[in-house]
């Protein structure tokens, strides 16, 4: 093994990976330490798929079960209100502090902590039958996941900087499959092994297979960035927040947040719309689970293109005119065209893998990547969490479901536009060295008046 730096047998070839110290740019003076250690790369690539699998199941296995978990632990409707929102909220807030943890203790012990705790959560809240311990252990499961889906994209940065398009669509086409496949296994499970707690807790197994990769590589911090010297960018603006100076990373953040948006409107609500449209109970489930199923090709498809393409505004485009299409056939025949529906709007929900995506395109180094992902995450889903809850809102109010589609259509119009600002070819990293230029001749500018005025 060797050490300085990290190599890896791909395509029968030596690859030496840039997990490092990227290549200098005279615009992001920060740089990166080596990791030591050599790992295949094929090790590295399965343990980023494995960790992606494991990143919805906590999640989407429980919307299958609520109703026996409510009936069997005595959940109110106030609870399972929170269980349904506990998601969105964890994610923005554990993944603001993500990017801090992995600069303190290094990439891979962070990612292997997070499986850790994605695992240890599954388990607990299924074994002990006490609601407010059931909402803790979630929280913790949650925690975990939020800090994968953030330091992902920056660990794909770190590993694989040539080849982003490549590992994001294996990993964002893992996450789609962790997403369809509890939802639908869940109960299957739960009514051949004795209720719920079986359902819910199989999903742990999958968790601790992942872990172990995960063990190994966290033998050693991986990735952590360090400053180049005083005054640099990375000492000055290490913060998750600082990346807000930015006008592109806004942009992400605000495309992030509303296509999350639509989709758990999509989620919490869908299945209601087409039953009130006459649709029964079981064709709507199923409809539902049209949405992930068009997710997962669309996941393995929109990485690898929008890392071939000058820039993406196209598929930008295209994700935003599914969306238009979807909810007009909504509003004007929601029963009679339903399966068209439902794949327009799992098409339009290709805007998730291109997000991620974007978030590695457009930044340079892995510590401005994680940065980045986590200021994505963290306000796209505080904007996210507001879809559900205006829809249901809209509903009561209105007594129908026309204006509440409605303002989903509405909203495909800055969707778009945050997009197209997000898709043209630049870097965060260029905008926060300019911001900070702009700052240190501020300052100079100042020093020399004050020093006019005292003289």
């Amino acid at each position: 093994m060797e050490s300085g730096h990290t190599r890896a047998y791909a395509g029968g070839a030596l690859v030496t990976l840039a997990e490092e110290r990227p290549p200098a740019q005279p615009a992001v003076p920060a740089q990166s330490a080596p990791a030591r250690g050599g790992w295949p790369a094929w090790l590295l690539l399965a343990a980023v798929v494995l960790l992606a699998f494991n990143l919805r199941p906590a999640v989407s296995g429980l919307g299958a079960v609520l109703d026996e978990l409510s009936a069997d632990l005595g959940v109110s409707a106030v609870v399972a209100g929170v269980l349904t929102t506990l998601p969105v909220l964890s994610f923005a807030a554990f993944g603001a502090m993500a990017p801090g943890w992995s600069r303190r203790f290094g990439s891979r012990r962070v990612l292997a902590a997070a499986l850790a705790a994605v695992v240890v959560g599954q388990l607990v809240r299924v074994l002990v039958p006490s609601v407010p311990v059931f909402l803790l252990a979630t929280t913790v499961a949650l925690a975990g996941m939020a800090a994968g889906n953030v330091l992902v994209p920056a660990f794909v940065k770190a590993y694989f900087p040539g080849r982003v398009g490549l590992a994001t669509a294996a990993y964002t086409t893992s996450m789609a499959i962790g997403t369809t496949v509890p939802a639908a296994l869940t109960v299957p499970i739960a009514h051949a092994f004795g209720g719920w707690r079986f359902g819910l807790g199989s999903w742990a197994l999958a968790g601790a297979v992942a872990l172990l990769p995960w063990l190994v590589l966290a033998r050693h911090r991986g990735v952590v960035a360090r400053p180049a010297g005083p005054g640099s960018t990375a000492t000055r603006h290490e913060s998750l927040w600082s990346v807000g100076r930015s006008p592109l990373a806004w942009s992400l953040a605000g495309y992030f947040g509303l296509q999350s948006l639509q989709a758990y409107a999509a989620f919490g609500w869908l299945p209601q719309i087409f039953r009130d449209a006459g649709v029964d109970a079981a064709h709507a489930g199923l409809l539902l689970a049209i949405l992930p199923l068009v997710g997962v090709p669309l996941s393995l498809l929109f990485p690898s293109l929008a890392a071939r393409l000058a820039d993406q505004r196209p598929l930008v485009w295209a994700c935003g005119a599914a969306y238009v299409v979807g909810y007009v056939g909504l509003l004007l025949a929601p029963a009679s065209g339903a399966v068209a529906w439902a794949v327009l709007l799992g098409l339009g929900g290709g805007a998730f893998p291109l997000t991620l995506t974007m978030i590695g395109l457009r930044s340079r180094s892995h510590d401005v990547t994680a940065r980045l992902s986590g200021f994505t995450q963290s306000v796209g889903y505080l904007i996210a969490a507001c879809g559900p809850l205006a829809m249901g809102a809209l509903f009561d109010v209105t007594g129908g479901w026309t204006v509440p589609i409605g303002l989903l259509l509405v909203l495909v119009v800055p969707q778009v536009a945050t997009g197209l600002m997000a898709a043209r070819a630049r870097y965060v990293d260029d905008e926060l060295a300019a911001a900070d230029a702009t700052e240190a001749t501020d300052a100079t500018h100042a020093a020399d008046a004050a020093g006019k005025v005292g003289g």
